[in-house]
């Protein structure tokens, strides 16, 4: 398996986690070789301690990888290529650390019988329009790599599956939902102060489509306040953010609170009336269910796979991601009582006990075993099923 990113670091959002319970809960008959990087998003020093060195986490081993030092790389392929694997296992099409696997695994560098490339989002149309003229070009010569038969697909939804399909319509995808690691009782909601307490959680990129959210602010007129929380990896796109913050009216109060490690997230959610998240595009939204579990309503796009559960109660789903139709849902937030937004707050946390009881299925590194070992489960005490 890879991805750029991994624990101990956090500021690449949701993917971060949801592999994390990935590796977690996978079950006996799955060992995973993970492959990262030795530095967070945006963080030129490596983890101290970490680069080029191995760390088990349960039956998962990571190796954290300097893509400057030739030594690591030469380090790195002669302890993977000593066994072979049933699976690669990548997060993204785009990212170097797939496209290096993927050539290292068809030049026979490194032996796995199957390929599974989870794009995380990077099918929808608003990722695809961004340098939308590279990626284009790389589909066309990524193609015969991407079109034989050892390829799958995991995507979180049948909205993604959807998308990717729409795009390589022999695509073979499978549906399986990320993993969360996430209390089934949310957080009990509280009343808070009579001035609406919005809260944004997130990458600063535009994707998130924080500029919306301020936008749609500055045609409010009632008492708002409203906290941004997350790393500013777009600094053109932060300037924009900062231009706009310079523009609202005076009832509206807007704080950067920086970024804010993923312990803290459901607890700083629980201070807040609702989650303003106009996104563009996810493919599961992990800050989504996070909210949720802390009894804080979402403001979101119908561009999720939450937009069930929005529309029961967690909150409201934004269909025009226009100005005016976000301005005006949270006009109508802040001129309700605390005693009516802490009925909504409740409803959000029964949105959430209800989606928490559902039914999550089987494991996706379990489906892809599965899938190449037709017949009954392997029985304890057999080759564990390996995945890079």
């Amino acid at each position: 398996m890879t991805h750029r990113f991994f624990e101990p670091g956090f500021r690449a959002g949701g993917p971060v986690r949801a592999i994390a319970r990935l590796l977690d809960s996978c079950s006996e008959q799955v060992t995973v070789t993970l492959v990262t990087g030795d530095h967070d998003l945006g963080v030129p020093q490596p983890y101290p301690g970490l680069s080029g060195r191995w760390l088990d986490r349960g039956r998962s081993r990571i190796f954290y990888l300097s893509t400057r030092s030739p030594r690591q790389w030469w380090g790195l392929w002669r302890t993977l290529r000593r066994e072979p694997f049933d699976l690669l296992y990548v997060n993204s099409l785009w990212c170097p650390f797939s496209i290096t696997a993927i050539l290292a695994t068809r030049l026979r560098l490194i032996r796995a019988a199957r390929v599974t490339i989870a794009p995380r989002g990077e099918f929808s149309p608003a990722a695809l329009a961004l340098k939308a003229t590279k990626k284009e070009i790389f589909l066309r010569l990524w193609g015969p790599f991407l079109r034989r038969g050892d390829v799958r697909w995991h995507a979180t939804c049948q909205l993604e599956a959807d998308l990717i399909r729409r795009r390589l319509p022999w695509a073979t995808a499978l549906v399986c939902a990320d993993e969360v690691d996430l209390p089934a009782e949310p957080i009990p909601p509280v009343r808070l102060a009579d001035r609406l307490r919005l809260v944004f959680v997130g990458r600063v990129s535009p994707m998130k489509n924080l500029t919306l959210t301020l936008a749609a602010l500055a045609r409010t007129t009632s008492p708002i306040t409203f906290d941004i929380y997350g790393p500013a990896e777009d600094p053109a796109y932060w300037a924009r953010c900062r231009q706009l913050i310079s523009q609202l009216p005076s009832t509206v109060e807007v704080a950067y609170r920086g970024e804010l490690h993923p312990d803290l997230v459901r607890e700083t959610f629980a201070q807040y009336d609702a989650y303003a998240m106009p996104t563009l595009g996810e493919n599961f939204g992990y800050t989504i269910v996070e909210s949720l579990s802390a009894s804080c309503p979402v403001l979101c796009s119908d561009r999720t796979p939450w937009t069930g559960v929005l529309a029961a109660g967690g909150g409201v789903v934004l269909t025009r991601l226009t100005e005016d139709e976000l301005a005006d849902q949270l006009e109508r937030l802040a001129r309700m009582s605390p005693a009516e937004r802490l009925a909504l707050r409740g409803s959000a946390a029964d949105a959430y006990r209800t989606w928490a009881a559902g039914e999550r299925g089987v494991h996706i590194l379990d489906q892809m075993r599965l899938a190449d070992r037709p017949g009954p489960a392997p029985r304890v005490g057999q080759r564990p099923y390996s995945s890079r």
